[in-house]
């Protein structure tokens, strides 16, 4: 067979030219995979990735922090807070603490870039089957993914937060370490008992900080990120334990412990400790005070600005005193409880329901039981002679009859017959562990302490207690002063020419005011009249004819003026103001008697001393003096630096130490003679409003100034037998007993230019010589007066001893000087 020819291809090269094609069509399918995968990353930067923050912002981030509050001496009392949380850096995390989060939420974390591949796509698998069908499904988020979920992005539930999710990880991860993205997980999360951050949920759960947890704790707190309702010892602990033990051998896989250390720790209890909500917070009314001039400078929340209250993370210094705190609370509760004694059992507070959920229900009545062994409960029952009753911690215990013997008010009858179950009400837990049917006191009052040299407040009591009733009656509640106004009446007096020894009438006084009213006619409290006395024994004795016939000589005008530069009220000027018709708060009137006590001279009342942003930098302070060299990097040997002062002079120095001397005799010879005994200079002056309505005391020593009133909220009549001296001084001597126990005793100091002369209290004539020992005639004390103001009329030695009686030795003027008084 012949061999056939050799083929010719036609087209030489072929092979290399389809190649080529080949490569060609291979490159550009490449290219348009590219730019697809371009436009598709695009499109999806387009539609999630914008608003999600910066590399720049994540760097900055802070998460919210509490305000943290703390007193005069620097211990921490309060804190403002809706998210509990406290910071820690990542060194201050234990490594079992942060081996057993990784082991529970993300074992990969330290080697993913921001998501884990299979987790994630696991997570959309389980989203695309469980569509439409109500249930929720897997997370599959790596920490980066939580932090940015909880930081950023929110937690609605969906396709596109999932993507910005995982945009965002993938931001985080480019901007900060693994060390500061779980640092910002352990501070942020939240893991129940409204607890944010670990070291937040360490002190809730097991009162511990996070250096002391034990593995088994620690591992407990790893579980909770997810869902902390679900792991509850009160309710699901066997749940608890079958979680905490599956963390634990998640521990033990990722080489973190050891076997034995698992087996140990899964025989471990939970060891949680019960849930604890204190009854009230440390200075409820001087705390709320605090809070509220806090949320008018900087805000509540974050939207406010970066140093808000709840949010910002500030560092507060305060004037609260704890011990002066506590004694003004012990002594205003006890004369509030004590003025309505005898009234009897107020009755029920409330009802509710008894129900599963009682213990629930009576919390939230927010029941302000005072003092610290009162506690609110709800009667259950009632069989026989005894009412089994329930607290809010859900404990239950026995009222029996014999302490509920007391009549009920208004009606009469033993308060134990009118108990029924449901009725809420307000027990004392007794010595021998019983519990014994109390009231809490419809009459109120306000109470507030201050530094007279610096304005510092010490202590505010606005009612009986602050859970009960938030209404500040220290600051909040508008009062007639009575009496108590009446020093800055005599304070004008001494301003315009007259003096404590100046003789005003103590007789009827009336003014004409109109041809309809006809004439208006004032009268002492006591309804009599002591005809010409002094000015100093006007104030001791508290006479109205005295007081009104002294602001119609100088002029109301006047009055008004100085009330109104004291930081009183703005009155206008009629008489009835001068006995203390105008209203004040009792935060006003102790500012104004605490500028007596500093000669003078202006101060404002402050509860806040300085506050320092989460830096600590400082960003307000009360004091705003220079002081010079006061930070000088090296002393130089002079004298120390001192802030100068420059409080404005409101009144004159003179006036101010005369009034607080006339004052001291209020208490020696006076209407709050109670004090007297408390073994130190003490001034004051009581106060009782019309009706009698109001009862008032305030005064205090050389360094410590206070102030009450006693009053229904719905102002009405306290009986005719109320009065400043025998209720409200009594309780600043309660008071004063425990607050001045440990204070020095200093005096008062008199300015320059006073000149102490002897006079007759009574008749205001100056004294020369001895005084009579056991005459009749009145006692001699030492008056203060200005250069040129001192008595002209004067007893001279001859006519005392003209009518002394004959056997009445004279005292010498250094045997006068040494007696205890300078009364005799």
């Amino acid at each position: 067979m012949p061999k056939l020819p050799a083929f010719h291809n036609p087209f030489p090269g072929w092979r290399d030219q389809v190649r080529h094609l080949r490569t060609f069509r291979s490159w550009r399918w490449s290219g348009y995979v590219l730019w697809s995968a371009a436009f598709l990353w695009l499109l999806i930067w387009f539609l999630f990735a914008r608003g999600l923050p910066s590399a720049d912002a994540l760097l900055a981030y802070q998460p919210p922090l509490p305000t943290n509050v703390r007193g005069y001496d620097g211990e921490p009392i309060a804190d403002f807070a809706r998210e509990r949380r406290v910071q820690l850096s990542y060194a201050e995390y234990p490594p079992v603490l942060i081996d057993a989060f990784i082991s529970a939420e993300d074992k990969t974390f330290f080697s993913h870039p921001g998501i884990d591949v299979g987790g994630l796509a696991g997570a959309v698998w389980d989203y695309t089957t469980k569509l439409g069908s109500g249930r929720r499904a897997k997370g599959g988020s790596t920490i980066t993914q939580q932090v940015a979920k909880n930081l950023i992005v929110g937690d609605d539930y969906s396709i596109s937060r999932k993507i910005r999710e995982a945009i965002l990880a993938f931001r985080i991860e480019g901007a900060l370490t693994k060390q500061q993205i779980l640092e910002i997980y352990l501070n942020q999360i939240f893991l129940g008992r409204n607890a944010y951050g670990v070291q937040s949920a360490s002190r809730a759960y097991f009162r511990k900080d996070v250096g002391e947890l034990t593995l088994p704790e620690a591992a407990y707190l790893a579980i909770l990120p997810k869902a902390p309702s679900n792991y509850t010892v009160e309710r699901h602990a066997d749940r608890a334990l079958e979680r905490r033990n599956y963390v634990l051998q998640q521990m033990q896989e990722n080489g973190f412990i050891t076997a034995e250390q698992r087996q140990a720790a899964a025989a471990a209890p939970l060891g949680i400790v019960p849930r604890y909500a204190p009854r009230a917070s440390v200075g409820g009314y001087f705390m709320e005070e605090v809070r509220r001039q806090l949320i008018e400078r900087y805000g509540e929340t974050a939207e406010d600005g970066p140093n808000s209250v709840y949010s910002g993370g500030l560092w507060v210094r305060t004037s609260y005193d704890g011990k002066v705190q506590e004694a003004a609370e012990d002594a205003l509760r006890d004369g509030l409880v004590r003025f309505e004694a005898a009234a009897g059992w107020r009755g029920r507070i409330a009802r509710i329901d008894i129900d599963d959920d009682w213990a629930r229900s009576l919390a939230n009545l927010n029941v302000g039981a005072g003092y610290s062994n009162w506690s609110p409960a709800v009667v259950l029952s009632k069989q026989g002679s005894e009412a089994e009753i329930g607290f809010e911690n859900g404990s239950r215990g026995t009222l029996p009859s014999s302490g509920a013997t007391m009549p009920k008010a208004g009606v009469g009858g033993r308060a134990f017959d009118f108990l029924k179950a449901g009725d809420v009400i307000v027990v004392r837990r007794e010595g021998n562990g019983g519990w014994t049917l109390r009231s809490i006191p419809s009459i109120s009052g306000g109470m507030v302490v201050q530094n007279p040299h610096t304005g510092q407040i010490l202590a505010m009591q606005g009612g009986f207690d602050s859970r009960g009733s938030s209404f500040n009656r220290a600051t909040q509640a508008k009062r007639q002063p009575g009496s108590t106004f009446k020093p800055f009446v005599y304070a004008a007096a001494l301003d315009n020419g007259m003096t404590p020894a100046s003789i005003i009438i103590d007789g009827p006084f009336c003014v004409y005011q109109s041809a309809r009213l006809g004439q208006k006619c004032f009268k002492n409290f006591s309804g009599s009249n002591a005809g010409q006395q002094t000015m100093r024994w006007g104030v001791e004795q508290s006479r109205n004819l005295m007081t009104v016939r002294t602001a119609s000589q100088i002029g109301m005008d006047k009055v008004v003026r100085t009330a109104k530069v004291m930081g009183i009220g703005d009155y206008p000027p009629y008489l009835a103001y001068a006995l203390g018709a105008g209203e004040t708060t009792v935060q006003q009137i102790v500012n104004a008697y605490s500028i007596f006590a500093n000669q003078g001279r202006a101060v404002t009342p402050t509860v806040i001393d300085y506050v320092q942003d989460r830096n600590g930098k400082l960003i307000w302070r009360a004091d705003k003096r220079a002081c010079e060299g006061c930070n000088m990097a090296q002393y130089d040997g002079r004298p120390m630096p001192r802030p100068r002062l420059r409080s404005k002079q409101v009144i004159d120095a003179m006036t101010a130490y005369q009034m607080l001397h006339i004052m001291e005799g209020v208490v020696e010879r006076g209407t709050a003679t109670v004090l007297r005994d408390l073994g130190r200079p003490m001034f004051g002056k009581t106060g009782t409003s019309s009706g009698p309505t109001n009862v008032w005391f305030v005064g205090g020593s050389a360094d410590m100034v206070g102030g009450l009133y006693l009053g229904y909220d719905n102002p009405r009549s306290m009986g005719g037998y109320a009065q400043g001296g025998t209720i409200a001084a009594p309780i600043f001597r309660a008071f004063a007993a425990k607050a001045m126990k440990d204070m020095p005793v200093v005096p008062f100091r008199a300015p320059p230019g006073i000149r102490m002369i002897r006079i007759d209290r009574k008749t205001g004539r100056r004294v020369f010589g001895a005084w009579p020992d056991g005459s009749y005639y009145s006692p001699v004390i030492w008056e203060a007066f200005k250069p040129e103001s001192e008595p002209r009329r004067t007893i001279r030695r001859d006519e005392i001893a003209k009518r002394a009686a004959p056997a009445a030795r004279a005292t010498t003027d250094s045997e006068f000087l040494q007696s205890q008084d300078g009364i005799y």
